[in-house]
């Protein structure tokens, strides 16, 4: 018989059918026993009055891989209004160690050191399956959101020979005795990658070795990332990146409803528009002084508010950042040359995506690196395709992990991450 998932249990009213999954509870009754099973899909009610079969359940532990062999019949109360009865139940392993925590509760209490400790097992709770299901769609979104623009997915290199691309800091490593970094962005790569097709994305880990211990930094995380050719500036940039968002959230409400629903989230509109401000307005809104060089958390959280108030809208184009601020590949703003021709947009009160225009011809590199007292060599290879004819392009990078953390309204990036990776931890 072939197995019937917990979802598919309504269509099955009067038949016999098979699951399988967890013993995600047991409720020992004196008249009656109910054993709710759990597989990927949801939970399955039992409904157990044969003492035979009541002494075996009672013999089960939580989280024991079962076979449950059983009528699926109508019951309003019960998960999907369906229960099973008659069953016969068969154990798929030997009885599982229950974990320090009960995995049945609505909500998980224990601490999140606790959970990210017992990562494999906390990951069952439906509230943290949720949270990765709802990642999994954002990430399909982002890829067919970018497919329909006749983007070509590409991957490139994670381990690199230079540790100039982003200025961030980089994890070290031995590459048959030569020194090698982890990359901290795919930057240079998808750069280079537009000469090839144009338009490019790619969706991978990241590495920045920064000391940061917050509740929105990782040490590895997962980057959405995207770039084109033959733009006029950053604005038609932020067009693409407008329409990504999108269909990213379209794909997370079409795809992982039922996960959304667990965690009580609506997803939020995209305005066909979003509403940008100069950076240069952004600190007066913020209230910041004239000569702050780049956005702090309380000063983004403010420009939310305020896209909120009076837009309506829970996202944020901030463009024109410094080039003080910015890495020498940014373009600058041809009529403000301090400034950039690059952005951020904010979601609600946080920096989701960094983004922007780049230099694109050879001489505008040389010089920018200059400018800055930085050697040419470190990226010669990079370099080297600039030479040989680029078009004006741009791009941006969005944190999967990020991203999920806003729109579920996470206190915590780890809890929407599957094995975090920090400043503290390198396990599970």
């Amino acid at each position: 018989m072939q197995r019937t998932l917990s979802q598919q249990l309504p269509a099955r009213i009067g038949t016999t059918v098979r699951i399988a999954g967890w013993v995600h509870r047991r409720r020992l009754l004196k008249s009656v026993a109910f054993l709710i099973v759990r597989d990927a899909t949801g939970l399955a009610q039992v409904v157990v009055t044969d003492p035979a079969v009541r002494a075996e359940l009672e013999k089960l532990t939580e989280e024991t891989v079962v076979e449950v062999t059983a009528t699926a019949t109508a019951n309003d109360t019960a998960p999907a209004g369906v229960e099973l009865t008659d069953p016969t139940v068969r154990p798929l392993g030997s009885p599982a160690t229950p974990p320090p925590f009960d995995l049945y509760r609505p909500a998980l209490t224990a601490s999140l050191p606790t959970q990210l400790d017992n990562a494999p097992t906390a990951l069952r709770h439906p509230t943290r399956s949720a949270a990765l299901r709802i990642s999994a769609a954002a990430v399909a979104g982002f890829r067919a959101a970018l497919d329909t623009h006749d983007f070509v997915e590409v991957h490139t290199p994670k381990v690199v020979s230079s540790s100039t691309e982003s200025g961030a800091n980089v994890f070290a490593l031995d590459w048959f005795g030569r020194p090698a970094y982890l990359a901290q962005s795919p930057q240079f790569y998808k750069q280079l990658m537009v000469g090839v097709f144009e338009r490019v994305y790619e969706v991978g880990p990241v590495f920045r070795a920064e000391p940061h211990d917050t509740v929105r930094h990782l040490a590895q995380y997962t980057s959405l990332d995207a770039e084109l050719g033959f733009i006029a500036d950053h604005r038609d940039v932020m067009r693409v990146l407008r329409d990504t968002v999108a269909g990213m959230l379209d794909a997370v409400s079409g795809r992982a409803g039922a996960a959304l629903a667990t965690l009580g989230v609506t997803p939020p509109q995209v305005p066909a528009q979003i509403p940008a401000v100069h950076f240069t307005e952004a600190l007066t809104i913020a209230g910041a002084p004239a000569d702050e060089p780049d956005l702090a958390p309380a000063h983004e959280r403010a420009l939310g508010e305020w896209a909120m108030r009076e837009h309506g809208s829970d996202f944020l184009f901030v463009t024109g950042y410094p080039m003080a601020k910015r890495p020498f590949y940014t373009h600058p703003d041809p009529e403000r040359p301090a400034y950039s021709n690059g952005f951020d947009l904010l979601f609600r009160g946080l920096e989701l995506v960094t983004g922007g225009q780049r230099l694109h011809q050879h001489a505008d590199y040389l010089a920018a690196l200059a400018a800055r007292g930085e050697p040419v060599e470190p990226y010669a290879g990079y370099l080297d395709a600039f030479r040989h004819g680029m078009p004006p392009h741009g791009g941006f990078a969005i944190g999967l992990e990020r991203f999920v953390a806003r729109l579920v309204g996470a206190a915590n990036i780890r809890q929407v991450t599957a094995f975090p990776r920090d400043l503290h931890r390198l396990t599970p």
